[in-house]
């Protein structure tokens, strides 16, 4: 499977570790395989894609010009508890959604290869102004005194 300017098909395999901590015990997935899904498939792997698109742009540029730039890795937890990975992500945003609706990720330092693919990506695209938007202050004690 190849990849192109859009999409990198990933084979990722995760597992579960408990982690000890002062008496306490804490179940944590991790990723133990990430490769490109051009080799072979790693036994009990799972086919994810990293597909991305123009209107993310200005977000993978964040990402790209952090320190340690990271891919999000969405999950759906099975009934018996395990995690099954369903796609991976470069727009932390997708991810800080997917957190608060209860859908487990677990994030990862980017790989250079993926990294420069995102870079071409922006390049061939163009960047997008990174623009914040605040919300307009509303003050509640003023509006009650009308």
């Amino acid at each position: 499977m190849q990849r192109n300017q859009y999409l990198w098909p990933l084979y990722v395999s995760i597992e579960k570790h408990t982690k000890q901590f002062d008496g306490w015990s804490s179940e944590q997935w991790a990723v133990t395989q990430f490769l490109s899904a051009t080799q072979p498939r790693p036994k009990d792997a799972h086919l994810v894609f990293l597909e991305l698109f123009l209107d993310e742009r200005a977000s993978y540029r964040l990402n790209l010009d952090l320190d340690n730039p990271k891919l999000f890795i969405i999950c759906d937890q099975l009934d018996d508890g395990r995690w099954l990975p369903t796609s991976v992500t470069a727009e932390q945003s997708i991810a800080t959604a997917c957190l608060e609706s209860d859908t487990p990720v677990i994030s990862i330092d980017m790989p250079t290869a993926i990294a420069c693919w995102i870079e071409r990506f922006i390049s061939v695209h163009g960047e997008v102004a990174i623009c914040a938007h605040r919300r307009k202050h509303v003050d509640r004690k003023k509006e009650q005194r009308k």
